[in-house]
């Protein structure tokens, strides 16, 4: 059973590889949220863990998707996180391309249908806002918007490093905005 799912894998991936083309350049991704300074706000910190946020979803809006695209994906992840590995605070993949953006809290408030939410580091199926440890300098939280020729299987984002791995493997192009937030 393992090894025709790693045969499924591997044939989805060379499929996307025969026709992506990276360009790496065209893609836009902006976070309307974020102050001047790029910074969140209290809406994306987390509510929990000693943080008081709204641990909301941020609004993000995207242009320019480079031909080919059938479905976006959108990860956040802080690679400054004290664990080795960073932290994966979200993932969302199976986006409509037809979508040009989410609105503030769309991980809770509803996504577009067909749209699936990987497992975060907290161990939920949504957005968890940042929350780095006290006294840390400024964490960096990577949005990143892929653009993707084909669907990813619906346990694609059963963790985010495998999310992160297919993402990688099939990505026709993608676009980042970096955030910050430190306490």
């Amino acid at each position: 059973m393992a090894g025709m799912k790693w045969a499924a894998l591997a044939a989805m991936i060379a499929t996307a590889a025969a026709t992506a083309a990276p360009a790496w350049a065209e893609m836009q991704l902006s976070a309307p949220g974020l102050t001047a300074e790029g910074v969140w706000g209290d809406a994306q910190v987390m509510d929990g863990f000693g943080c008081a946020g709204g641990n909301l979803s941020p609004e993000l809006a995207w242009s320019g998707l480079p031909e080919g695209t059938a479905t976006l994906a959108v990860t956040i992840h802080d690679p400054d996180a004290p664990t080795g590995s960073g932290w994966w605070h979200w993932g969302v993949y199976n986006l409509p391309a037809t979508v040009a953006g989410l609105g503030e809290g769309a991980s809770s408030a509803g996504l577009p249908e067909g749209a699936l939410q990987g497992q975060s580091d907290f161990g939920t199926h949504s957005y968890g806002g940042a929350c780095p440890p006290e006294g840390d300098a400024a964490h960096r939280y990577v949005v990143t918007l892929w653009a993707l020729p084909q669907a990813l299987p619906e346990d694609a984002g059963t963790t985010g490093a495998m999310l992160g791995f297919y993402l990688n493997a099939m990505a026709l192009e993608k676009a980042e905005v970096v955030a910050t937030y430190g306490r």
